[in-house]
């Protein structure tokens, strides 16, 4: 029986020997960026190793770029608004409720407002604002905050 072949066989590629795509490439140069934002390279080394990374062609190449860094910190993410307890969820859910009405009776206002042929007293205020300052107080006093070491 006879096999059937295209060419010379083929070994695997190596993950190091593979290719690597402007991505992988944007990616690692957002990492010495980061890197030199917090002083670990200084600008010359920095341009020095994005051109390295911009004419790497594998996954070897680029990964020796970055070999000789520490593993970066976490980079800052949202501030959370409100806790995850009970009263930051209870906090949450009336602020929203809050929002929604106060957005609804501005709304309403102003199309009575631009239709009338007279002006309208802003009467959407006194169901807006002492609602807001009651949940601000009660924001302010640490209900539903989070806690300061976040």
């Amino acid at each position: 029986m006879s096999e059937l072949t295209d060419g010379p066989s083929r070994e695997p590629v190596r993950p190091e020997d593979m290719r690597i795509s402007d991505v992988e490439r944007r990616e690692v140069q957002n990492r010495l960026q980061r890197a030199h934002d917090i002083g670990q390279l200084d600008l010359g080394e920095f341009d020095d190793r994005v051109r390295s990374v911009w004419s790497a062609r594998t996954r070897g190449e680029l990964a020796r770029v970055t070999a000789d860094l520490p593993a970066p910190p976490p980079e800052p993410g949202r501030r959370q608004v409100f806790s995850d307890t009970g009263g930051g969820i209870a906090m949450r859910v009336l602020t929203i409720v809050w929002g929604s009405l106060a957005a609804v009776n501005l709304v309403v206002w102003g199309l009575l407002e631009l239709t009338m042929d007279w002006s309208l007293h802003p009467w959407w205020i006194w169901v807006a604002v002492p609602p807001g300052i009651a949940l601000a107080v009660l924001y302010i006093a640490g209900i539903g905050r989070p806690p300061r070491d976040r």
